[in-house]
């Protein structure tokens, strides 16, 4: 089961899965997404990989380092999870809501669109 995560939550996630890697946000929206709204990395990695460009790179993944996947509203990402998780990554998370929950919840200064 994808642990569904808020993105107010992300924090106290990135201190549990820590032990396991730097955490890593994959950030599945396309290009044009992340012209309008983008976040900043605090204690993790931020990759951009388009939802569509990740069953070729999946060789650019570590299946052991904690996961945790963004995009708009939190179904593009959440199938990423699933994907990743059926491909053996142990530590994976879906931001719930997406990075318009992200602009609710966290940072007001993120745009919704």
């Amino acid at each position: 089961m994808i642990e569904q995560i808020h993105p107010s939550d992300l924090a106290n996630w990135l201190d549990r899965v820590k032990a396991h890697g730097h955490p890593l946000v994959l950030d599945v929206r396309e290009a044009h997404e992340l012209q309008v709204a983008s976040i900043t990395a605090k204690g993790f990695e931020l990759l951009h990989m388009p939802m569509h460009s990740i069953p070729p790179r999946l060789n650019e993944l570590d299946p052991a380092r904690p996961v945790a996947c963004l995009c708009h509203h939190g179904g593009r990402s959440m199938q990423v999870a699933n994907f990743l998780m059926s491909h053996g990554f142990e530590h994976v998370a879906n931001i719930a809501g997406g990075i318009n929950a992200w602009s609710a919840q966290v940072d007001p200064t993120v745009p919704r669109y």
